[in-house]
């Protein structure tokens, strides 16, 4: 089966619709799937609930998709890089719903392990717990948390041969596995595409059973979220 498709815009035909759950990897700007999100952004696709660890910034990643009110719902864990995020939360324009980094990364590899709930310390005491059911194990006191099922994940890789076996570069590996096991679609951007059998089985870090369609983007942006320096002292 040829899982390489044209373009990003041609992967995400007949898969994206208006009032989905959809699951995006990356970290910051780090390993995000740039073509697939100005695809995303371009099909005019709304009323969307989105699962990433940020929304990116403004005008670059998820902050696009903010930029043209597509997004309904974040379920996030952090946001402090984007203005119009904070902008449309503080004006009730968006809902949030946010998550301890550990628990939301637990909630999309649950799901890919297919177990629909666990419980965790992280949370207990404070507004993270409120409504959900505690219980007592050893003496300490333990959340239920749902995990997440979404029905199209979004990744970025380095290599994918043509089975859809992808392999990651350093840390923009970050949610990228867990977030295309615990979609129903996965979709991975890639940098190279080689020819199934080429990546050494030790140097798969996803088979190709949890990928459904490839886009191949040579040249991606790879935009630095914020750019510190400090003068060398010779």
């Amino acid at each position: 089966m040829n899982k390489v498709y044209p373009s990003a815009a041609a992967a995400l035909e007949g898969v994206v619709r208006d009032g989905q759950l959809i699951a995006v990897g990356g970290f910051g700007l780090c390993g995000i799937p740039e073509a697939l999100i100005d695809a995303l952004r371009d099909s005019g696709v709304k009323d969307l609930t989105v699962i990433s660890n940020n929304a990116g910034v403004d005008g670059f990643g998820l902050g696009k998709l903010l930029e043209t009110r597509q997004i309904k719902k974040m379920i996030s864990s952090y946001v402090g890089e984007n203005k119009e995020f904070e902008r449309q939360y503080l004006a009730g324009e968006l809902e949030i719903e946010f998550t301890p980094q550990g628990t939301l990364a637990e909630k999309l590899r649950a799901a890919g392990a297919g177990i629909p709930a666990f419980f965790t310390k992280t949370g207990v005491g404070t507004m993270v717990a409120e409504g959900k059911e505690h219980r007592e194990f050893n003496g300490e006191t333990y959340i239920l948390e749902h995990a997440l099922f979404p029905e199209v994940a979004l990744i970025k890789a380095d290599v994918a041969d043509l089975a859809g076996n992808l392999r990651f570069r350093l840390t923009a590996r970050n949610f990228n596995p867990a977030v295309a096991m615990a979609g129903k679609i996965c979709i991975a951007e890639v940098e190279r595409i080689v020819p199934t059998g080429a990546i050494d089985p030790d140097d798969v870090h996803l088979p190709g059973i949890y990928v459904h369609r490839i886009v191949h983007n040579p040249t991606p942006e790879k935009r630095i979220e914020r750019r510190t320096t400090r003068e060398r002292k010779v």
